[in-house]
């Protein structure tokens, strides 16, 4: 992964010893088809809080949220406090991608094919994210206060290099609540060895997807054509 890749060049520069620190997530009481049927447990973020160690710098290369096909990729993206993202549209239609939920409320306003509008995160939290042109548009932005994290792959499976020290492991998952998520944190001592996690899994009871409103507060009106929309643009 390329934050994966980043750390360790940047573990390299700094002249110090890392640790491969690595385990599995698993999901259960699923009702996602992908999860439940066929097993995907990719894009659960796991982070290592470093305990008693100051707060990093902010990385200067920029993180990246697409908006293509009437998606944002990727769906969740984990960063660093500090990071700035851009939104590049690769749709051929426009879009303004939003979000009004209290890890920051944010705005890029409408803008054409081609274009990118950026965004700076300057404090941990969980953003959600839509866009006020297409209600099916979603993503997850989770804003941590630490450079050492990754996401689970198809499998569950879970890598990170981090020099020796104390840390908290955390889990994120859109689909779990917060305090479930609370009480799977677990603090461990990293040493000079590679270390295996015990099993992780996660619950998504009591999970209801609820819908959201556009940016002003209201429901969205019925779909309608882009090409209405914005005469000139290619559906």
């Amino acid at each position: 992964m390329i934050w994966r890749s980043l750390i360790s060049f940047s573990l390299a520069l700094a002249g110090l010893d890392a640790a491969q620190i690595s385990g599995t997530v698993q999901v259960r009481d699923s009702h996602v088809e992908a999860v439940a049927k066929n097993g995907d447990y990719s894009g659960i973020v796991v982070s290592l809080q470093p305990v008693g160690q100051p707060a990093p710098a902010a990385p200067t290369a920029h993180a990246v949220m697409s908006q293509k096909n009437k998606t944002f990729m990727p769906h969740v993206l984990p960063v660093l406090a500090g990071s700035t993202i851009d939104f590049p549209n690769f749709d051929p239609i426009f879009h303004n991608a939003f979000s009004s939920y209290s890890g920051q409320v944010f705005d890029v306003g409408l803008y054409p094919p081609g274009k990118s509008r950026s965004v700076r995160f300057a404090r941990p939290g969980v953003i959600r994210v839509f866009c006020n042109i297409h209600p099916s548009m979603s993503a997850v932005i989770l804003v941590l206060s630490t450079p050492y994290f990754t996401k689970t792959s198809r499998d569950g499976s879970y890598s990170l290099d981090v020099p020796p020290g104390t840390y908290d492991l955390n889990i994120f998952h859109e689909r779990t609540p917060e305090q479930a998520l609370q009480s799977l944190s677990r603090r461990i001592i990293v040493t000079d060895q590679a270390q295996k996690v015990q099993p992780i899994t996660v619950s998504e009871a009591g999970y209801l997807p609820l819908p959201h409103k556009n940016k002003y507060g209201h429901d969205y009106k019925e779909p309608g054509n882009d090409n209405v929309l914005y005469p000139g643009v290619r559906n």
